[in-house]
């Protein structure tokens, strides 16, 4: 049976660990219900675990690159009745020390993208009956989306193309808000392993970049590209 929650529902995926974990935890404390999946069940359960004691949760363990998978997070959804909002977050990073792309494996770049860009589309498709008026969609991005690093070729012309499906998305879609937000470099096991063997301790934890996520899900920002610094700069203050 569905049932039509009075809180507002999320959608986040890659919730196990790194940022995702940190903003489940974030919108658990200002009282979303979620529907969190990650690659890792003793992860993904863990961290249901936790936050049950703030919220109501349901956990789907899966990879979202397996349509098989998508569609229980869709029977998931439906049955809190519907999303006000989506956070795409799920990601790989691709093979670690980061090739050059001219030996990049072809086949690692179609996992990157299978994961990076076709993945969220596909489950926007797969829970587009549930997504609320006035959803807010939030792709994560990267500054290598933008910005022609060495060794980046295939995560961020991945993160590149998720941009630009997004912007479309939002031009197609008047009545949605979609975010394509860039949190910025974390103290994440993907972080570390793009830098394989150094120290990234003077990285901010991504607990830190969490309320910049949830400034777009709760204010009336417009559809966009965004940077969580500067959603963490109040208001007024000069950067």
């Amino acid at each position: 049976m569905t049932s039509r929650t009075t809180a507002p529902t999320a959608l986040i995926t890659g919730a196990s660990r790194g940022f995702g974990r940190a903003v489940a935890r974030e919108l658990a404390d200002h009282g979303w219900i979620l529907v969190v999946d990650g690659r890792d069940p003793q992860a993904l359960a863990a961290t249901a675990d936790e936050l049950r004691s703030q919220t109501r949760v349901i956990p789907v363990s899966g990879d979202v690159a397996d349509p098989e998978h998508r569609a229980h997070l869709a029977v998931a959804v439906r049955r809190l009745g519907g999303l006000d909002a989506v956070i795409n977050n799920a990601s790989t990073l691709g093979p670690s020390p980061l090739p050059s792309l001219l030996d990049y494996p072809l086949s690692a770049l179609e996992d990157v993208y299978r994961t990076n860009v076709i993945a969220p589309l596909a489950l926007l498709q797969a829970v587009r009956s549930e997504l609320r008026p006035g959803t807010r969609i939030v792709n994560i991005t990267s500054d290598a989306a933008v910005e022609p690093y060495e060794g980046w070729g295939g995560y961020g012309s991945g993160k590149a193309a998720l941009e630009q499906l997004s912007a479309v998305l939002a031009a197609e879609n008047p009545q949605l808000r979609v975010f394509w937000l860039d949190p910025g470099d974390m103290r994440t096991a993907m972080h570390q392993a793009a830098f394989p063997g150094e120290d990234i301790s003077d990285r901010p934890l991504p607990e830190e970049r969490a309320p910049a996520l949830l400034r777009l899900l709760e204010e009336d920002f417009p559809s966009g590209r965004y940077v969580a610094t500067d959603l963490l700069v109040p208001a007024g203050v000069a950067r």
